[in-house]
Parts: C-alpha cells; sequence; structure tokens
C-alpha cells in the first residue's frame, strides 16, 4: 500500500572524502565530527526536520558502519515517526546479483522502490557532507511555482573559485540555460550546491534512461542535468543567501571549526529555533583544574582540563593532563593529551594518545592562505618525546 507524500528526501551519505586522508580510513565522511559534538550529516538531517520532511533514505556506502550505529532509527532528529522514517538504504543484493552504487544518480535509481512507496509529487536530493542551514521548504514552494522539473539551489562564489563547482548560466528569471561541471572557464559564479528539488514523474524517466547507458557515469551533475536540459525540461536556479561550507578537505574542515571561535562566527550554532539536532552520549559535566587555563574555546561534556587549551575545540571525553597545551587544535571524543605534551594547529581523532612531552604540530602566522594542518588518526599512539611536525599525518590504529 502507498503512503503519499508531497516530498521524499534522498540523502547521499556514502562518499569516501578521500581528501580528508586518515580521519575517512575507518569512516564515512558525513560522520565526520564538527563543532565538538556534531557530525556532518547532522546538517541535512536537521534541515529535514525544521523543514516539515519527515521521510528521509539514507544512502550509505563506504565504510558505513559508524554512520549507520549513528542514524539509528532517526529518533535524535524527531524521524522516527509512524508515519515518516530515516531509513538507511546501503546497496543490496537483486536476484543472484549484487551491484554497489556507481555514482548518485544510479544511486537514486537502485531505490526507485523505495521512493515509489510514498508516491511523492517531489524529490529532494541532498549530499550529507556540508555544513549550512536551509529551509526546504522554500525551495520546494519556489520549484513548485514555477512548474519546475528540477530546481537546483546555488550560492554566488568568487569567480575564481568557480571553477571547482558545478556552475549555472541562467536567465533574468533564474531558468537554467547551460550547466557545467567545474569548468575551466566559468559563465558565472553561481554554484550548485548539491541540494536539488525533482518532479519525480520527470526524472524518475531520466534515471531510467540513464542506467541503459553504458558510457554514463550515473551522476546528477555530469549526466542527469545536462539531459534534463537537452530534453527541454524546464530547470531553474535558486539562490541561497546563508552559510554554506564544504569541508571535503583537511584545510576546509579545520577553517570551518575555527570559525565558530570567532567574535562573530558566521555559522550559529546557538540558534535556538534551529536547533541542530545530533546524537550525544550522555556524559558527565566537563570539569575544569583550579590551575587550569581556557581562554576562547569550546569543551564538550565529559571533558577534563588540567592544562591549558587555546582557541581550540573539544570532543567529549578529552582529558587535557597538567602543564599540557593544546592551542588552534581539534580534537575529537576520549582523547588524552598527557602532561607537558604540546598540540598545535592539528586535527586529532578519536581515542588518541599523545605521550608525556610530546609535541603535536607547529605554530604558524594566521594570515597564511594554505596552512599545514597536522593530523593524527583515530587510536593512534604518539610516543613520550616524540616530535610530530606540521603538515604530517598520523595513520589511525585499528
Amino acid at each position: 500500500m502507498r503512503r503519499k507524500k508531497k516530498t521524499v528526501a534522498m540523502l547521499l551519505a556514502g562518499g569516501q572524502g578521500s581528501r580528508l586522508g586518515v580521519l575517512t580510513a575507518l569512516r564515512a565522511k558525513p560522520a565526520v565530527t564538527y563543532g565538538g559534538k556534531y557530525r556532518i550529516i547532522d546538517f541535512p538531517l536537521s534541515n529535514c526536520t525544521h523543514s516539515g520532511i519527515d521521510t528521509v533514505g539514507v544512502l550509505t556506502q563506504y565504510r558505513p558502519l559508524e554512520l549507520n550505529t549513528y542514524i539509528g532509527t532517526g529518533g535524535a532528529w524527531d524521524l522516527d515517526t509512524m508515519s515518516g522514517g530515516a531509513y538507511v538504504l546501503p546497496p543490496f543484493v537483486k536476484g543472484d546479483s549484487g551491484e554497489w552504487y556507481s555514482g548518485t544518480a544510479n544511486a537514486i535509481y537502485q531505490n526507485v522502490g523505495f521512493i515509489e512507496q510514498f508516491d511523492p509529487d517531489n524529490l529532494l536530493v541532498l549530499s550529507g557532507d556540508h555544513i549550512y542551514k536551509m529551509n526546504y521548504k522554500w525551495m520546494i514552494a519556489a520549484h513548485e511555482e514555477k512548474g519546475a522539473d528540477a530546481t537546483i539551489a546555488v550560492i554566488p562564489v568568487p569567480i575564481e573559485e568557480a571553477s571547482r563547482f558545478g556552475i549555472m548560466d541562467t536567465d533574468e528569471e533564474l531558468r537554467i540555460l547551460e550547466f557545467e561541471e567545474k569548468p575551466e572557464e566559468p559563465k558565472s559564479n553561481l554554484a550548485s550546491m548539491g541540494v536539488y528539488v525533482f518532479k519525480w514523474e520527470t526524472v524518475k524517466k531520466y534515471l531510467r534512461e540513464d542506467k541503459l547507458d553504458p558510457d554514463s557515469d550515473n551522476d546528477f551533475g555530469k549526466n542527469i542535468i545536462p539531459a534534463m536540459l537537452e530534453g527541454g525540461e524546464k530547470l531553474y536556479a535558486y539562490e541561497f543567501g546563508g552559510y554554506w561550507k564544504d569541508v571535503g578537505t583537511i584545510q576546509s574542515l579545520w577553517e570551518a571549526n575555527m570559525e565558530l571561535l570567532t567574535t562573530a562566527p558566521p555559522f550559529n550554532l546557538y540558534d535556538g529555533p534551529w536547533r541542530i539536532f545530533s546524537q550525544n552520549l550522555n556524559d558527565p559535566p566537563h570539569f575544569v583544574d583550579s590551575e587550569a587555563t581556557i581562554e576562547n574555546s569550546i569543551i564538550c561534556e565529559g571533558c577534563a582540563i588540567y592544562g591549558t587549551v587555546e582557541n581550540s575545540i573539544l570532543s567529549s571525553g578529552v582529558t587535557v593532563e597538567r602543564n599540557a597545551l593544546v592551542k588552534d587544535s581539534i580534537i575529537m571524543s576520549d582523547t588524552t593529551v598527557e602532561s607537558d605534551a604540546r598540540v598545535v594547529m592539528s586535527i586529532v581523532d578519536e581515542e588518541v594518545r599523545v605521550g608525556k612531552g610530546a609535541s603535536v604540530g607547529e605554530e604558524q602566522a594566521y594570515e597564511l592562505a594554505e596552512k599545514q594542518i597536522t593530523v593524527v588518526g583515530k587510536g593512534a599512539r604518539i610516543e613520550e618525546g616524540a616530535i610530530i611536525e606540521a603538515g604530517k599525518e598520523v595513520p589511525y590504529v585499528s
């Protein structure tokens, strides 16, 4: 029996995120920590909740265990309702064969049966690896008002950076005339955010045709959108004016976290009406010793601070021992920085132990455009007195 929904969201969360190096060696990119107590996937899931979209398919593939466990039934985002839900949708065996998702469009195609259960008017396709707050209701309303077959959320970017994105060339009414995937000479600065609204009956036809094309990359940007333009469908851009960050590199992830520590952060985590929901442990309150020093930092639950923390973000359960220094760094859950150790301009994953007197990373001038961020993988052990230079990567320990 079909359960009629106006809009079904499909959240693409299977990306490897290889540019994040050791941080995604054991987890998918959307499961990476941000802001101390959040995962990247919390943002599109929270956006769905606030936008009144209660049916979300989460498409996982690469290293899915941590992400699947984290999402659970979707209760943290109020998606575990009788009328909706968060559904984890990994690739599966059909008949006597299985097939990995070969691209973003193929991932949706393989789940046509799931979508059809809800007989939706609209399909909302989201990426699971961006930091932003967006009311999808407004975008869907604009899509329906224009009678569009597809609407693509765009954000203006500096023209010198436009070649990194899918770029829209539009007319005065924002109807898309041309779409170029990472063009060498972009014709505009309207970059795709990886947020799409499709008329379901229309896009379903293009997904099926794309599946039959042996030369296709099975990708929305490279194949589906150009095919719809060539087919004469009505495609519009929806211009978004808020904060949006692709945290796909070590540099951008570090910068996005450090922005939270500025006097007027461009992204507000303290927005009561638009809370970011997350799956958090009920850790005890953090403890700060009388001899500890904390300056301009975010300290999450369960931390114990005996040393010095400056301009840093500490996730739950982090311990900073006496005479230790953490500066300009991101420290993830259950890591210990032992006495007299230094962690500077680094990202340290979960369950790491930085030995006594060890030095991780080096201080660099803040005005440098590209900093050498040191990264330590999950479970690593930095030996007593060891020196880990700036920009180095310490492997994880399984």
